[in-house]
């Protein structure tokens, strides 16, 4: 018997815009992975305290504010300081110089608008491994 994936969605920041988030946590339950989904205006604490608590294989960062380069970096840190090694997805409309920036500093993938679930899945397969 497979393990089941475990993946945290998280909405960091002031950022109230969810159905994106919501979509996405429901087709990755569908296509089999259990979800642990935040809620609204997590602070980067929260998302790594979450992570760690709820022991997820893989991180997603919904961020449709325009602060995704910052709150990248803020869980990052975090992480780091903790000791997590756990893989970093991002979402949302996110131009194409802060994508090549935030998968330069160790984001594993960013999808935007448009990506499938089944792309998205796929790529939290590969990262889960």
């Amino acid at each position: 018997m497979q393990k089941i994936i475990r993946v945290l969605v998280a909405k960091p920041g002031l950022d109230g815009h969810d159905r994106g988030a919501k979509v996405v946590a429901r087709g990755l339950r569908d296509e089999g992975f259990e979800v642990i989904y935040t809620g609204l205006h997590q602070t980067p604490e929260m998302v790594v305290a979450a992570a760690l608590q709820e022991d997820v294989d893989v991180i997603g960062l919904s961020i449709l504010s325009g602060a995704h380069v910052p709150l990248v970096a803020a869980v990052q840190e975090l992480m780091k300081q903790k000791n997590i090694a756990k893989p970093i997805f991002v979402g949302g409309i996110i131009p194409q110089a802060d994508s090549r920036l935030l998968l330069s500093q160790g984001v594993a993938a960013v999808f935007g608008p448009g990506s499938s679930i089944g792309e998205i899945a796929a790529k939290i397969r590969e990262l889960a491994g």
